[in-house]
């Protein structure tokens, strides 16, 4: 595998390109793009706020409003050789809610504290935005064109669904995308420390689909000092738990067992293909979200039954977030219904797709290499992702996705308890590495 080149710069450049990415990711996470979900969202002053910010480089970019405040941003950068197929490098411009209450520093503050950005956003992922922003602003002041043609896309409500963001794009306007075949986006190209110090990067080439389904049992209202053998909240409750203590089956992916013979390799630990379990221990933290993707999940989230204490309700409803691994969707929906029974109701509320694709070929290589020339002891591998991301509505259009947004994490942070989580932050030195790589990557794809 021959590195990728790294363009000779002056390094006044590159400390103003990482200056640059700091400010941007500071400034965003002050812009409270928060999304609530239900259609109440505003991503206006965000998509302002980026226009403007490729304006002063010099760079066009188009407002896309899907809804009153429901903004995305299209920017296209041209390369050098323009008969190729293009690459969307893309973002969500929205995050989900804060209480400040709760957090070590104002959730929108931006602040530097013991070496990290602080705020909502700084990992999901104002972070990528602030290093997409960065390097072509760079790219403007000195003339640089990529080597391919690049779509910038900052899509709004990600964090609700995309009906606001990719998904109305992809629907109301193709055209942006049409000579586009891969693209690029968050939760991927991040260090996880396994046993023996070495750094794995994880790069996303696959996430599991979306099963939302709300359950509600039927029974005879009555009074509630009376006996009931028809009550629907007892029904329901019975029919949650057997879902909540159900032991899933194991079902290993490609993507899954190219990850877990790396990290057998690299841990010196068994491969034991019949149970991967073992090694979930090898990845700390991270193993709790990885462990997700051994199987399926159906996890009861939000209950609703009844409106006063001396009133057995007639119905009873509780909403199950079921998530299903590639090729494991029927298997998801059939054992939930085995689960609950015939007399439980099901509706579907949210359903959306597995991905899944091959890493290899060009762009994954590119990947690989630049973060082997920023890290030359690091180890790219594959893996799947328990939720998703914006990748699943560009591949209706045949669009390629992967998740990349490089960052060099340390080996203790919890990484994923900070997506939506409290005291979300991103290592300023992280943020940095990432940005080297990302700008390598997309001078070499």
């Amino acid at each position: 595998m021959v590195l990728n080149q790294k363009r000779k710069e002056d390094p006044m450049a590159r400390q103003e390109l990482e200056a640059d990415a700091i400010e941007l990711c500071q400034e965003m996470i002050r812009i409270p793009s928060v999304n609530f979900g239900d259609g109440k969202g505003d991503e206006k002053a965000m998509a302002d706020y980026v226009v403007a910010k490729l304006a002063e480089a010099g760079i066009p970019a188009q407002i896309y409003e899907s809804a009153p405040g429901r903004c995305n941003v299209i920017a296209n950068i041209p390369g050098a050789n323009s008969q190729r197929p293009g690459l969307v490098l893309h973002g969500h411009l929205d995050v989900v809610p804060a209480d400040s209450q709760d957090w070590s520093v104002d959730p929108f503050s931006g602040e530097i504290r013991d070496g990290m950005i602080w705020g909502r956003g700084a990992l999901d992922m104002k972070n990528m935005d602030a290093m997409i922003l960065a390097i072509v602003r760079k790219w403007a002041r000195t003339g640089y064109k990529p080597p391919r043609d690049l779509v910038l896309a900052f899509f709004a409500d990600e964090e609700a669904g995309s009906i606001y963001g990719s998904r109305w794009m992809v629907k109301k306007h193709p055209e942006v995308f049409a000579k586009c075949s891969e693209a690029i986006s968050e939760v991927g190209g991040f260090s996880v420390t396994v046993g023996g110090g070495k750094r794995l990067y994880f790069v996303e080439a696959a996430q599991k689909g979306i099963h939302w389904m709300k359950l509600t049992a039927h029974g005879r209202a009555g009074h509630g000092s009376m006996l009931n053998d028809a009550n629907a909240v007892i029904a329901l409750s019975e029919a949650i738990a057997k879902i909540g203590s159900h032991s899933w089956p194991q079902r290993y992916t490609k993507t899954v067992k190219v990850l877990f013979q790396k990290v057998a390799e690299a841990t010196g630990k068994p491969f034991d293909l019949s149970d991967l379990r073992p090694l979930l221990k090898e990845l700390g933290s991270t193993a709790r979200m990885i462990g997700a993707t051994l199987q399926n999940t159906a996890n009861p989230t939000m209950l609703d039954a009844g409106y006063k204490a001396n009133v057995i309700p007639q119905s009873a409803s509780a909403t199950i977030d079921g998530r299903f691994l590639p090729g494991f969707e029927s298997e998801l929906d059939a054992t939930i219904r085995e689960i609950i029974g015939p007399d439980i109701e099901i509706e579907t509320l949210t359903r959306d797709i597995a991905l899944e694709v091959d890493f290899e070929g060009d762009l994954v290589e590119a990947m690989c290499n630049a973060l082997l020339t920023e890290d030359p002891e690091g180890i790219p591998v594959p893996y799947l992702m328990s939720g998703g991301t914006d990748n699943k509505a560009l591949s209706e259009l045949g669009i390629v996705g992967y998740g990349f947004s490089p960052l060099k994490l340390p080996a203790d942070l919890d990484f994923m308890s900070l997506f939506h989580g409290v005291d979300e932050r991103v290592p300023v030195e992280g943020l940095i590495f990432g940005l080297h790589v990302l700008e390598n990557f997309l001078e070499n794809c």
